[in-house]
């Protein structure tokens, strides 16, 4: 298929860029381009011009700011997948990471487009939630910090307003909790199906605290709150009970790979997995 036609513009700073947003409201951003150039190829999308954001240099990094971990907007998947700080500090993002796509996706995809592209199936956003993450956006006007609870409205949609551009991805450091993504994939795209990020402190012989991200059952990816109350202050072996409730209150979505019904399947047995490896991971204070 053949895109409709689009003018092309290229920045070298965000200035540039914001300015080029600004101009042009009906635009689209491109950063790796594997979620909108097909969604474009097939007229999904005919956006009426393209601001291609892959040569400023300011967006790809991964640092430790102190108080947590900042990833640059145009930071790779296999950039995040391989980070030495990642996985000593906040390893969760980084298995998400390396489960994403085949090789050439992750050498190419950016973790900000694929963040501002909210895709139902997207690996990302389970990990994003359990991690209380913080989506750092710029406009003309200034920064704008989004926690990771505000940032997906709907399917492919989110709360950056037209006009802003996210630059940093930032994630607490996760040191002494466990931390696990789990993930049954599309067998041709490489999505998740249902895909399960979990973060689990323990305490004694008992759970402290479990956060639980999701994605895949629904439009839009959620904390599965039901099950993390129910673990609070048990031990394991509540943890199989406990993941009955990964879909509650969620309406489903399906399709002609899964049904709504096996998607609420895949969400009880895959929040049992990822817990498990997390408290097994866990270290107790």
């Amino acid at each position: 298929m053949i895109p409709a036609a689009f003018s092309y513009e290229s920045p070298r700073t965000l200035k540039e860029a914001l300015a080029l947003l600004e101009s042009n409201p009906n635009a689209k951003l491109l950063a790796g381009g594997h979620s909108l150039l097909p969604a474009m190829k097939l007229r999904l999308a005919t956006p009426p011009a393209l601001i291609d954001l892959g040569r400023i240099p300011d967006l790809n990094y991964i640092r430790d700011t102190g108080d947590h971990l900042a990833i640059g907007a145009l930071t790779p998947h296999a950039a995040v997948a391989s980070s030495e700080l990642l996985h000593r500090m906040s390893p969760l993002l980084a298995e998400a990471a390396d489960s994403i796509g085949d090789v050439q996706v992750r050498n190419r995809g950016t973790i900000g487009g694929s963040l501002a592209q909210a895709h139902p199936n997207a690996d990302y956003p389970a990990a994003i939630l359990a991690l209380d993450a913080e989506i750092v956006t710029l406009s003309r006007t200034g920064e704008h910090v989004i926690p990771a609870r505000e940032f997906f409205t709907g399917m492919f949609t989110t709360a950056l307003s037209a006009n802003e551009i996210i630059t940093e991805v930032r994630v607490p450091k996760t040191t002494g909790a466990g931390a696990a993504y789990k993930k049954f994939a599309h067998p041709a795209s490489g999505y998740a199906v249902v895909g399960v990020a979990t973060v689990v402190r323990k305490h004694g012989n008992a759970i402290e605290s479990a956060a639980i991200g999701i994605t895949g059952v629904s439009g839009t990816p959620y904390r599965a709150t039901a099950v993390e109350n129910a673990l609070r202050g048990k031990p394991a072996s509540a943890i199989a009970d406990a993941s009955r409730r990964a879909a509650d209150g969620i309406e489903a979505i399906g399709d002609t790979f899964a049904s709504p019904g096996y998607r609420r399947h895949l969400a009880m047995v895959f929040t049992r997995r990822a817990l498990e490896t997390a408290l097994a991971r866990a270290r107790a204070k």
